[in-house]
């Protein structure tokens, strides 16, 4: 994904100066109501952020999406598939 998703948790990752690390975005249009506004984490390393984002995605049942304009993805997290238009 090029961009955070509505109905989602984003996993956005990056590359900077220190290295890579990610943030997790929970947009408040999928909280169902519960936030008034998206909640992002703090930057975290990339491997920290991918984990939290498995646990926040299985802890409020919502799909996990990975924003990663950068090419940061790990292959030992697994495969990254791209949406086909």
């Amino acid at each position: 994904m090029s961009e955070v998703q509505p109905d989602a948790i984003t996993l956005v990752l990056k590359r900077d100066n220190d290295g890579i690390s990610g943030s997790i975005v929970l947009p408040a249009a999928a909280s169902g109501g519960r936030l008034t506004t998206d909640q992002v984490s703090a930057q975290l390393p990339a491997q920290d952020a991918f984990r939290g984002a498995i646990r926040l995605a299985n802890d409020v049942k919502l799909a996990l999406v990975v924003c990663d304009p950068d090419g940061v993805w790990k292959s030992e997290w697994g495969d990254l598939y791209q949406p086909i238009d």
